[in-house]
């Protein structure tokens, strides 16, 4: 696995609603209406984290989440980093019936 390439991580940043980058990362902050959804959506996303074998910076404060994303073993934003941003923007997508 490398680190993607500027034009590579701008071009996915693009889809990405919210997210920015930040030097070897990249970062978004949620906010939720509660502490209860906010935890909801930390265990939903811990769940993609681990079947990636890919684990996100994050803290919690009561109602937000604060993410960060990057690739230790490659110095920068790799495709897994995306692969779990995408993933933790379809938990947050309404529930469609």
């Amino acid at each position: 696995m490398s680190s993607l390439s500027d034009k590579q991580i701008n071009l996915q940043l693009e889809d990405l609603a919210g997210w920015q980058r930040d030097g070897n990362s990249i970062v978004k902050t949620y906010h939720f209406s509660d502490f209860i959804e906010a935890m909801s959506f930390m265990n939903q996303a811990a769940f993609h984290a681990e079947a990636l074998e890919h684990h996100p910076e994050w803290r919690n404060i009561y109602n937000v989440v604060e993410v960060r994303l990057t690739n230790h073993d490659t110095g920068g934003i790799s495709s897994l980093d995306i692969r779990l941003a995408k993933r933790m923007e379809h938990i947050i997508q309404p529930k469609r019936l």
